[in-house]
């Protein structure tokens, strides 16, 4: 697992929470498993990109890539 994706998993997991969704409703509105969601919000080590991008959308967030220059190379 990405060192993002667990904080990427808590916060769309405070965000579902926050709408008063459950699991369920999350998975029927991104058209995924409710299982993806259960596992995506544990923290399972590998998870499709278009899957995880779906359950953001539902609930009003999305992933960016940001530029910066390694610590390496400061």
């Amino acid at each position: 697992m990405t060192p993002a994706l667990p904080q990427i998993a808590e916060q769309a997991r405070e965000q579902r929470r926050a709408m008063q969704l459950t699991q369920a409703d999350v998975a029927d509105l991104a058209m995924v498993s409710e299982r993806f969601i259960r596992e995506f919000e544990q923290g399972k080590p590998s998870v499709r990109l278009d899957k995880v991008e779906a359950v953001l959308a539902v609930l009003g967030l999305e992933l960016a890539a940001v530029q910066h220059v390694p610590e390496a190379l400061r």
